[in-house]
């Protein structure tokens, strides 16, 4: 289905206002180094950081170096980004088996009208377990997306015969979503989990870093209604623009709907538009544009849909299972697998099967930091905790989130939890996580797998090198199950890995972290056995941070650990208690004095007020909601032996 002729002019006009700008970017490319100067600079470091996902030896660059030119910084950007995206197109066979599983989930829309007759073709790409993406211009209604039939595997097999075609209605009455400015239209497949599950799906991701200027592309898409092909370099982005990518490539007519994927697979934009521009020989005289898909899931998440399908769109978020590399009727684990790229001539790549993997890791961060919401200061019913507020002296220390989109800045949003850094100490100053009883997941913990935030960074953030060869562990502070709730195990997943964030843990003894103590059990003594109103809770602890904490290795290990748990009581009211971990013989005054040897934690239950003191936080009403506040021995701690000593 071609374009409209209104939004072939939009893309026209856009090409034409950027030209100046586009000719620079290109003309910086040919130069050395040029690729770290030809786009801008938070955006060459968030694509670094991106890219030390998949390469391990690459660390991150100061966005603020590079805006400043500084030499140091400018030739580490370049010489990274020249190796892995400037390669004279020498890419690791991994880069094909990639491709292969990504164009599995590409299919040919057969657009139909109400009489069943065929009126165009497009092409879709499932992009979660139910949902398809294609163009608004493709199915500009729910009643187009009614009549229409998604095809997969329309291609040719490794014999060069055509593979036998899976076709499927598409079901707007479950899920239909589409904007006509953005050009992108979402559509449930009328098919069952396991009709869809040999294709896998491509998951969309919202964060920044996917793509610069400079970078090559790769569309799988149906040229003109044909057979799958795939345009393969020369492709390579000339703009980034607000909401689209401009970028050099072979399309037809067909092609509309495509996804656009970087060289990790990753999709950064929906192909729409090719549009003939005069003048502009760098580009053969046409401009390709797609409409980003960090934008796409941005106007989704601005959008109020009813709960079932609410449920479909918070999968875009679920990460693809596979069990083989390729889409098609079951064939032998033996059988080689075939990917056909199209460039003045057709290639034939053969990804022979691999041995079987070993089983991964339970532990798999998901890379789109864009759709983490956060702690929730109105969970709770009835009642609004809002996250403790820093005082000045705080708030330059407090490590910035580079991907922020709302204040305050410094906040580190997961999901179901915040965590605010402290940018010297490179430690958490706290951490705010809300824990709903009644939908809690009972996890099985397997293999820890750490990971660094790459919203911060590296340099504000204590890594796994502190924690090699000596007794330390990696102590979380919201713990792994806290969060672990939702409507699907897979929400709950989600939230559960998210804890093992370098920015979520202290370093503790072994003998404390491991330690039976009542510490561990606070949270879901309150939750399931006191007078508690829904079964939920908000827990915000972290550590005290002392001027003259103990420093090993460049890093000043905290002393003692606190803890705020708010909940509402079952006659509507607020309860805010709260806890200290520490050594028996400092507690007295909770003074830190003498010299400080591991072992020998006790718990305490003291007044919010204290842990204000202790850490310059401002807890807003909690203090008022402190049953110890009501009694006379407020200045006295409690030590806490057994759910019998608390009180609530």
């Amino acid at each position: 289905m071609d374009i409209r002729t209104d939004h072939r002019e939009a893309v026209a006009i856009r090409a034409e206002r950027r030209t100046a700008e586009r000719r620079a970017k290109i003309a910086l490319l040919r130069e050395p180094g040029g690729i770290a100067q030809a786009d801008e600079p938070s955006r060459v470091a968030t694509r670094i950081d991106r890219l030390g996902r998949y390469y391990p030896d690459v660390r991150p660059v100061s966005p603020a170096a590079i805006a400043a030119g500084d030499p140091a910084a400018m030739t580490a950007a370049g010489a990274i980004l020249e190796r892995i995206i400037l390669t004279n197109d020498l890419l690791g066979v991994g880069y094909l088996e990639g491709g292969v599983t990504a164009a599995a989930a590409v299919g040919r829309v057969n657009i139909r009208d109400a009489r069943g007759r065929l009126t165009g073709y497009g092409t879709g790409s499932l992009v979660s377990p139910e949902l398809l993406l294609t163009n608004h211009h493709v199915l500009p209604d729910a009643a187009t997306a009614g009549f229409s039939v998604i095809e997969f595997d329309y291609q040719d097999g490794v014999d060069g015969l055509p593979l036998p075609v899976r076709a499927f209605g598409l079901d707007p009455d479950r899920f239909f979503a589409a904007d006509e400015d953005l050009d992108f239209a979402l559509v449930a497949v009328k098919a069952t989990a396991d009709d869809l599950a040999p294709f896998g799906f491509n998951r969309l991701i919202g964060s920044e870093g996917k793509a610069i200027v400079g970078d090559f592309v790769t569309i799988v898409q149906h040229p003109q209604g044909g057979k799958k092909q795939v345009a393969l370099r020369e492709n390579r982005i000339v703009d980034v623009l607000e909401q689209f990518l401009h970028y050099e490539t072979d399309t037809e007519p067909g092609s509309s709907g495509s996804p656009v994927f970087n060289d990790q697979w990753e999709i950064v934009a929906l192909h729409h538009a090719s549009v003939h521009a005069d003048g502009h020989a760098e580009f053969g005289n046409f401009l390709n544009e797609g409409i980003r898909v960090s934008r796409l899931l941005e106007f989704l998440r601005g959008q109020q849909f009813p709960p079932a399908q609410q449920a479909l769109l918070d999968r875009l978020s679920t990460k693809p299972e596979r069990t083989r590399p390729t889409s098609r009727p079951p064939v032998s684990d033996s059988s080689p697998q075939v990917l056909t790229l199209t460039m003045p001539v057709d290639i034939r790549l053969r990804a022979e099967p691999a041995a079987a993997p070993a089983e991964a890791e339970t532990v798999r961060i998901d890379p789109d930091y864009s759709n983490r919401e956060g702690y929730d200061p109105d969970f709770l019913p009835g009642h609004t905790v809002p996250l403790p507020e820093l005082p000045e002296a705080l708030l330059p220390l407090a490590a910035t989130n580079r991907q922020a989109t709302r204040e305050p800045r410094y906040v580190l949003p997961y999901h179901h939890f915040s965590v605010v850094l402290h940018k010297q100490r490179r430690l958490a100053l706290f951490t705010a996580v809300n824990i709903d009883g009644r939908t809690s997941q009972a996890l099985k913990r397997e293999a820890d797998k750490w990971s660094l935030d790459p919203r911060v960074d590296v340099a504000e953030q204590v890594g796994e090198e502190i924690y090699r060869d000596n007794p330390l562990d990696r102590g979380h502070l919201v713990r792994r199950l806290d969060p672990a709730w939702g409507a699907t195990p897979a929400i709950a997943q989600r939230a559960n890995d998210d804890t093992f964030h370098f920015t979520n843990c202290s370093p503790q003894h072994k003998d404390f972290n491991q330690n039976k103590t009542t510490w561990a059990g606070l949270e879901d003594y309150v939750l399931n056995n006191a007078d508690n109103a829904d079964l939920k809770v908000s827990v915000v602890t972290g550590p005290v941070l002392a001027e003259d904490d103990d420093r090993y290795r460049g890093v000043q290990l905290p002393r003692q650990f606190w803890k705020v748990v708010a909940m509402v009581k079952a006659d509507g009211t607020l309860s805010a208690t709260a806890y200290l971990l520490s050594q028996e013989e400092l507690i007295k005054g909770l003074e830190v004095a003498g010299e400080f040897s591991y072992g020998a934690y006790r718990t305490y239950q003291v007044p919010v007020r204290r842990i204000a003191e202790l850490t310059g936080l401002s807890f807003g009403e909690l203090p008022d909601a402190d049953p110890l506040e009501r009694l006379e021995s407020t200045g006295v701690v409690r030590e806490v032996a057994g759910p019998a000593d608390l009180v609530l």
